[in-house]
């Protein structure tokens, strides 16, 4: 299936790089927006220098997508005044514009940390409650309520994808069950971007095929993609692979920790 014209936020971030990249032979048009400057790498690419926090620049620069891949904001624990400032209002001028222009369909980077607080044992699904490890986590929680709101509200086809460890690797014992290769990435976005238009509105996992996960994968209802990379094939090369596990303990790791947070929040 073509996919368009597809708009990338964030598309020089580690994501949006691999991202890029492989959309490249699959969309018509590629608008990539970010805030440092991008170079286009091809005759129909079309790069903006774009701050998320301005409406009217993020209209302009979305206008005549079919679609839109949001990966744009702050990826990890920071001050709330700047989460919400670039996770959550530049979500909404995302979902906006794309209201305003008719656009099919928006893609949300979500985060695995939404639900950081649920044990390693349990198999977390996308319709749980939410237990996010710190306010990023809350940010994100905020990303999928905009989404779902703009999807019930508005009529919008919003997929909110909670990703994992994005990294060509995994490296910690952690990743064992949090992984996401490049190339699953890959195809989950796609997936979500090609999801039937009478999807109104999805959470999923965005997870590898780790034989240690925690999160249960999609449906092929909701995404037609089957990972493919499993973290245990890496496990020999990892420290503290084979260690002794908490059942009980947070699926967040380190990321749960109280002084993760208590360092962005003013004393």
């Amino acid at each position: 299936m073509g996919l368009g014209t597809v708009a990338v936020t964030g598309a020089a971030g580690n994501i949006g790089s691999v991202v890029r990249g492989a959309l490249r032979s699959q969309a018509d048009r590629l608008v990539l927006l970010d805030r440092v400057p991008l170079q286009a790498q091809a005759a129909h690419e079309e790069t903006h220098v774009v701050d998320l926090r301005d409406p009217v620049a993020v209209e302009s620069a979305l206008a005549g997508a079919d679609s839109v891949l949001h990966l744009g904001g702050l990826p990890d624990e920071a001050p709330l005044p700047d989460l919400l400032e670039a996770n959550v209002l530049g979500t909404q001028h995302v979902l906006e514009a794309a209201r305003r222009a008719g656009i099919a369909r928006v893609v949300l980077a979500s985060s695995n940390r939404v639900t950081g607080f649920y044990p390693t044992a349990h198999r977390t699904g996308p319709r749980e409650p939410v237990r996010p490890d710190g306010l990023y986590g809350v940010s994100k929680v905020a990303v999928e309520a905009l989404g779902q709101m703009y999807a019930d509200k508005f009529g919008l086809s919003v997929i909110c994808l909670r990703i994992g460890s994005f990294e060509e690797v995994p490296t910690e014992p952690r990743h064992l069950a949090t992984w996401l290769s490049p190339r699953d990435a890959v195809g989950f976005i796609r997936a979500a971007l090609t999801a039937p238009p009478s999807t109104r509105f999805a959470t999923a996992y965005a997870v590898s095929a780790n034989t240690r996960r925690f999160w249960e994968l999609p449906e092929e209802a909701v995404l037609a993609y089957t990972p493919v990379d499993n973290a245990e094939l890496h496990a020999a090369r990892i420290a503290g692979a084979h260690a002794p596990s908490d059942p009980s303990a947070p699926q967040a790791g380190p990321y749960a920790l109280p002084e993760n947070t208590l360092k962005h929040i003013r004393p």
